[in-house]
């Protein structure tokens, strides 16, 4: 009888080896995450990025039973942030708070060291809100409808705070310049935090803020809302107009704040995150969370996140153009 194997024995006794190689290294795969991730928030903290990327950290971390670090990185109307996590290795250990700022970013800049469609994968979008046209309680104007007028009869002498050029209440403040053709002028800041403390301190006469986070400073007496960026009034906040009802058809913004990770991350991974998302989501602590944070859960799957990454992109894309909004 030969020594020789047969072209059978030979696949099978290969294939027999492939099988134990992949059960051999499934329970490594399985072990994520074996260490602490970072969540990269890129912008300052106190924000509204800062305050939601910090409560999913916390309820992540419950879920992962690994510890889930916030890393705020701020500069440049969250470009650096971001930019932090597309140059990261692709090991689910860096991810993303995104929001607005990273679907605005290729429109607003010509030299990126991403492309959200190609550099991102979602994994969730945990919420969303609208935001808050807010003024400072000495501001003459006491509704949206006067200070449109007020700023069109003293063009260029009122200011706007923002958590940087590209941020989403930057973007929502230019919107807001171009619908209602009147001329204030942007003050950028490193953060919504810092941004409210410029409209606190009198250093600019308003701000778009997150409803999260204006609301304390509204129901105190310390700033002044005058209206919501949403189509219809929030739940949240029924007594606040929209800013379309004053006068200013088909003007809408609504703030996301999602979890993104490197594109070539594992499916795994991002499976893993997923599912630690959702479980976090429907706990009664997190959900208390983001009521106090005035946001709605939205959730989905991973295609879902991306399907958004990639409509907001197409759409801010369109209304950087129409409005001629630039990067200062």
């Amino acid at each position: 009888m030969s020594g020789r194997r047969s072209p059978f024995a030979r696949v099978l006794a290969a294939s027999i080896l492939a099988a134990c190689c992949a059960l051999a290294a499934a329970p490594a795969a399985a072990k994520y995450p074996e260490n602490p991730v970072r969540l990269i928030v890129p912008f300052a903290p106190g924000g509204a990025v800062d305050g939601v990327g910090r409560l999913t950290a916390e309820n992540l971390s419950r879920q992962l039973g690994q510890q889930v670090v916030v890393e705020n990185r701020p500069g440049a109307g969250g470009v650096i942030g971001i930019g932090t996590v597309a140059r990261a290795d692709p090991d689910g250990y860096t991810v993303l708070m995104g929001n607005i700022a990273l679907t605005s970013a290729p429109a607003l800049y010509k030299k990126l060291t991403f492309d959200p469609d190609k550099d991102f994968k979602g994994v969730i979008v945990v919420g969303s809100a609208p935001y808050v046209l807010a003024v400072a309680p000495d501001f003459p104007a006491q509704s949206v409808k006067e200070l449109i007028e007020l700023a069109k009869t003293h063009p260029g002498k009122y200011d706007f705070s923002s958590a940087g050029t590209g941020s989403a209440i930057h973007l929502a403040g230019e919107m807001f310049k171009s619908m209602a053709h009147i001329d204030i002028v942007h003050v950028p800041f490193k953060g919504a935090g810092p941004a409210a403390a410029a409209l606190l301190g009198g250093q600019v006469q308003m701000m778009f803020g997150s409803l999260g986070e204006m609301m304390p400073l509204i129901e105190s007496g310390k700033v002044r809302a005058l209206g919501v960026t949403s189509a219809r009034r929030d739940s949240y906040v029924p007594g606040i107009p929209t800013i379309q009802e004053a006068g200013v058809p088909g003007f809408e913004v609504i703030g996301w704040y999602g979890l993104f990770v490197p594109a070539k991350t594992p499916a795994g991974v991002i499976a893993t995150l997923h599912d630690a998302a959702i479980k976090a989501l429907k706990t009664p602590e997190m959900q208390q969370q983001l009521k106090n944070y005035k946001l709605h859960a939205v959730g989905g799957s991973p295609a879902d996140a991306d399907k958004q990454l990639k409509a907001e992109t197409a759409e801010w894309a369109r209304v950087v153009k129409d409005a001629h909004i630039q990067a200062n």
